[in-house]
């Protein structure tokens, strides 16, 4: 039986593990989705043991920097028998593009995120089955532009030509999925749309059949630090290489049938 162990079982690994399960897989993990305790070093271990696949989608530390799945279990995963490994990494690793095109060969480090790109660097080096997935801004039920315009909490920044990249929750787990068969390495994991924050916000509510809110400045909006640190960055982030080598297919290829599909209850 095909069974997978998860570090960090929280929002994304989580539907993961549903679609899984779903199929007849079993999934054990850590966090607050899982029932493993990631202190109990003796029980991480024999579940090492036993997963035919291994994921962390655990982020660095944000006091240390470091990796604490790779702190405490290198070693372990190394020496386990699992035919697949994969890291929940970030398109931040890019920094500023400037508004363009990154692929899996851009450079990375230069940008706000230097813990994750260690992170990323370091999970590549850990293994010659490590499969590291590239994630830009994740959505999907209950967490997304339709919740914010729901609370009031949507915002219109008035920065001409600022461009993200975005990926739905389903669609990660379907790259996920789509990587066990395919060949170790980096991939970027976004949707088709580059596009700017404003456009979603736009559409989550033409969706919801509400005015959008107002254009703000930066400063007229009174954004926190980590969402400052995301309006400083510009960049689309390319998908063809999990396309052609993963053959991965997006059930959702923009946040326009993204936002419909999460709004019909897919």
């Amino acid at each position: 039986m095909n069974t997978l162990f998860i570090f960090g079982m929280g929002y994304t690994a989580s539907h993961l593990a549903r679609r899984l399960r779903a199929q007849g897989w079993q999934v054990h993990g850590t966090g607050r989705g899982g029932d493993a305790d990631f202190a109990d070093a003796a029980a991480v271990h024999a579940a090492l043991a036993a997963a035919t696949h291994i994921l962390s989608s655990v982020p660095p530390d944000r006091a240390t920097g470091a990796d604490p799945v790779l702190s405490a279990y290198a070693d372990a995963m190394r020496a386990a028998p699992a035919r697949w490994i994969g890291y929940l990494s970030s398109t931040g690793v890019y920094g500023n593009a400037r508004g363009a095109w990154v692929d899996e060969g851009a450079v990375v480090g230069t940008g706000r995120r230097n813990a994750r790109t260690q992170a990323d660097l370091d999970w590549q080096a850990l293994d010659d089955r490590v499969h590291v997935l590239r994630l830009p801004g994740i959505y999907g039920p209950g967490r997304s532009a339709l919740d914010r315009v729901r609370e009031g909490n949507a915002k219109r920044i008035d920065l001409p030509g600022q461009v993200f990249s975005r990926v739905h929750v389903e669609d990660i787990a379907g790259g996920v999925i789509a990587s066990f068969a395919g060949p170790p390495g980096v991939y970027n994991l976004g949707d088709d749309l580059p596009c700017s924050q404003n456009r979603v916000i736009e559409a989550a509510c033409r969706l919801l059949a509400v005015p959008p809110p107002p254009l703000q400045t930066l400063e007229q909006a009174n954004l926190s630090p980590m969402a400052l640190g995301f309006y400083a960055e510009n960049r689309r982030v390319a998908n063809g290489k999990a396309k052609r080598l993963l053959g991965w297919a997006l059930r959702y290829p923009d946040y326009e049938a993204g936002l419909a599909g999460i709004l019909a209850g897919e």
